[in-house]
């Protein structure tokens, strides 16, 4: 099971730190990823990063702004998100991938979600 949280109102610029805390013994095996979803649009890639830690990925629009982390000791991803924008307001998820080989970046590489958390920018 998983569990985002962090997310509410920002004003353009600022920061917001979401978290997902995970339950079960398998995590700190489990690649994991943030993904998003604004209204109308399509969910679509944000971050992703290895069971170790050592790869990350990035979507274009957020490589610089955004860092995934993860500490398999808290069973707990972050996506500390910087220098938020408007177009950045979403659900954003996590997800957790059992295959431990891949860092995906296809929604469907991915076996477990969680249940989202809002994030709203504001200009």
């Amino acid at each position: 099971q998983l569990q985002a949280s962090g997310g509410g109102l920002v004003q353009a610029g600022g920061s917001l730190r979401l978290s997902c805390a995970a339950s079960g013994r398998l995590f700190s095996t489990c690649a994991m990823g943030w993904f998003r979803q604004a209204p109308g649009k399509e969910r679509e890639f944000v971050a992703a990063i290895s069971w170790s830690g050592s790869t990350t990925l990035y979507a274009d629009s957020v490589q610089g702004r955004f860092t995934i982390s993860r500490d398999n000791g808290k069973n707990t991803v972050y996506l500390q998100m910087n220098s938020l924008k408007p177009e950045d307001a979403a659900i954003y998820y996590c997800a957790a991938d059992r295959t431990s080989v891949r860092v995906g970046i296809r929604g469907d590489e991915y076996d477990y979600w969680g249940q989202g958390t809002l994030v709203t920018v504001s200009s």
